[in-house]
């Protein structure tokens, strides 16, 4: 499969330690299978932090995902258990690490973001969190997030 992560800097080599904290699925490479979404986070970050919108594309064979060599999780549509995945990664007041090489699910956007903030304070529970996020239409996501899974990547 195509894979496409949207960048401002061009480069040939994924470090990890230069992606953000606090993401959707925490600290990791980020992809798309949406080559459209990708092009928008490139506009996006180009002119948040300046250089040129860049699309980067990436071969991965999605046979990878289901290896007994490494821990992945898959989040096949918005859950209460994806839902507390996304806020324990975003959540800058608590200490959260994962050790998954690859997560795939839905992307929390600006919208989620709100929700999650309306969860945090205590004005809605998980449940009711989770069952207004079922109705919002998300694209998907990939994150890499060990040397391991990125060597999986093949630029192109």
């Amino acid at each position: 499969m195509i894979l496409y992560h949207g960048t401002n800097i061009d480069f040939d080599t994924i470090d990890i330690s230069k992606s953000s904290p606090y993401k959707d699925f925490g600290r990791g490479f980020y992809l798309t299978d949406i080559e459209s979404q990708a092009e928008e986070m490139a506009k996006k970050k180009s002119l948040l932090f300046h250089g040129a919108p860049i699309v980067q594309k990436y071969e991965f064979d999605e046979s990878n995902l289901l290896s007994l060599d490494l821990k992945v999780r898959i989040f096949k549509s918005v859950s209460i258990e994806w839902a507390e995945f996304i806020f324990k990664n975003r959540n800058r007041n608590i200490i959260f690490h994962h050790d998954y090489d690859i997560v795939y699910g839905p992307i929390a956007n600006d919208g989620v973001a709100y929700m999650l903030g309306r969860y945090e304070e205590g004005t809605i529970t998980l449940e009711e969190l989770s069952k207004e996020l079922d109705y919002k239409k998300l694209n998907n996501q990939y994150f890499f997030g060990t040397e391991r899974a990125v060597k999986l990547l093949k630029r192109i």
